[in-house]
């Protein structure tokens, strides 16, 4: 059965495939072409230095040939001209230009003189800068006052709250940006003041560490509204397309992915349904780092699903096609904005190395299979899986599991209208149980109570239509309305 399984299976990752590319050691990314972040902005930097070497020879070619222009039109008018006319706006535009260029990605964006002054004089006062809504804004002021007593006691606290809500102020009126150039601006940041940390607190790398993730958690916090699926960005349409794919494939099963998990043990069952509703979370956090921790339960739970049915290690070909089978039950809203969230604008260290940066690598692989999903990757022929993503042959599902179960339960009661179904019976059955228990007098007690009810009722309203009769006749009443046609 084993042979056999190997035999068919459709769905391998080797270990090299997860690393960088250019053999660094570290975890690769397909939104880096398949390069770690260090090898990714060591590229762009020789690409942006390139560029600016291309863009400094082609102003000072467009200069050299205006002045001349100039010079042979000059000569034949028989008049002197004043070259810097020309030269001086070619040189404020190149110089422009290239400051564009070089002041992208400047860790320390430039401030008015208002907002050093302020940041001067309170070196821990909150940012008051307003958010898009009341939910946001009190993540906002919370996150806010933690990282200020985080930082109280650090002995460059007050410069790094300064740098941080300088860095948070200009970046949010930097919209316009492209997702990319926000990124790089973000990771520039990082980068710059992780090395002045490093040389501040020598041979303290966990303490340096440990300012970091506090710094990412602040600026990402204040950050999330503009940077998250930003509309300069075409993640909203890969969330609708990625989101419709998966419930396409509704009908593939564990069986079909060869994915060693068996639903009906219950432990194992109990595993499946604790990774879907981690990896259903992760839309709910803001910080990058609790998305990935998100990912981590997630996968921790389907090693332990993977453990309970095989009582052996885990391989990268049981772990991969169990995860894909989560992504497909699970179906994460914005699943795809969050992955670009992730790569975007997390530490880089922790995608580089480490259990977060392995399972989020591996969910990376997974959505890039589902994107490529065919018959083949199934054991199946290509019309086979054609008639089976059309919806014209309905797979045979083996009874309900457990998991199956567990999820139906979780989705009923995650809607409102089954617990405003569901509450009156439940209170009808513990009223009933608790009467019961009560003993059989005082269900008859209360069974004769309820049936004299009525008769109450009727004995108070027999002598106020007696009254209303009696006074029917009364001369002082005013006389009865009579109805009126209007024309």
């Amino acid at each position: 059965m084993q042979s056999q399984q190997s035999k068919w299976r459709g769905i391998h990752l080797d270990q090299s495939e997860l690393l960088c590319k250019k053999g660094c050691g570290f975890y690769g990314n397909s939104a880096w072409q398949g390069l770690c972040s260090k090898c990714w902005r060591e590229n762009n930097q020789t690409d942006r230095q390139k560029q600016i070497l291309e863009d400094c020879a082609l102003a000072e070619r467009l200069q050299r040939e205006e002045e001349i222009a100039a010079s042979r039109r000059d000569h034949k008018a028989g008049s002197p001209s004043n070259l810097t006319a020309f030269g001086k706006p070619e040189e404020r535009k190149t110089k422009e230009k290239l400051g564009k260029v070089s002041g992208f990605f400047s860790l320390h964006p430039k401030s008015s003189s208002k907002t050093d002054a302020a940041a001067t004089e309170g070196h821990f006062s909150p940012s008051t800068s307003s958010r898009p809504n009341q939910h946001s804004a009190e993540d906002t002021d919370l996150v806010t006052r933690e990282f200020i007593d985080f930082l109280k006691p650090q002995k460059l606290g007050a410069k790094i709250f300064k740098h941080c809500r300088t860095f948070t102020g200009t970046m949010a009126h930097k919209q316009s940006l492209s997702a990319d150039e926000m990124s790089e601006c973000v990771q520039e940041f990082y980068h710059s003041l992780s090395e002045q940390l490093q040389v501040q607190y020598k041979g303290a790398a966990d303490h340096v560490e440990n300012i970091m993730d506090e710094v990412e958690k602040y600026v990402m916090t204040c950050l999330y509204e503009e940077v998250f699926c930003p509309p300069t960005s075409d993640d909203e349409r890969k969330d609708s397309v990625l989101q419709k794919r998966i419930r396409a494939l509704h009908w593939v099963t564990l069986e079909r992915l060869c994915a060693p998990v068996d639903e009906k043990i219950p432990k194992a069952s109990d595993s499946v349904i604790k990774a879907i509703m981690d990896l259903t979370e992760l839309d709910s956090k803001r910080v990058p780092k609790d998305k990935l921790a998100c990912i981590t339960r997630c996968s921790k739970h389907i090693c332990n699903a993977i453990k309970v049915c095989r009582k052996e290690l885990v391989s990268a070909d049981d772990f991969l096609p169990t995860l894909i089978y989560i992504v497909l039950k699970a179906n994460p809203p914005r699943l795809q904005s969050n992955i670009q969230y992730i790569t975007r604008f997390s530490n880089p260290s922790r995608l580089m190395t480490g259990e977060a940066g392995y399972y989020f690598t591996n969910l990376c692989c997974a959505v890039t299979f589902i994107e490529k999903l065919d018959g083949q990757s199934l054991n199946m022929t290509a019309e086979e899986f054609d008639l089976h993503m059309s919806g014209q042959v309905t797979p045979h599902r083996p009874p309900s599991s457990t998991a199956g179960a567990d999820l139906q339960a979780i989705h009923k009661a995650q809607d409102p209208r089954s617990r405003m179904k569901e509450t009156p019976d439940k209170d009808l059955i513990d009223w009933t149980a608790e009467v019961k228990a009560t003993g059989q007098d005082q269900l008859e007690s209360a069974l004769h109570d309820l049936l004299e009810a009525p008769k109450a009722n009727t004995a108070v309203q027999t002598p106020a239509s007696a009254i209303d009769s009696d006074n029917v006749e009364n001369p002082q009443l005013p006389p009865p309305l009579l109805p009126q046609t209007l024309r």
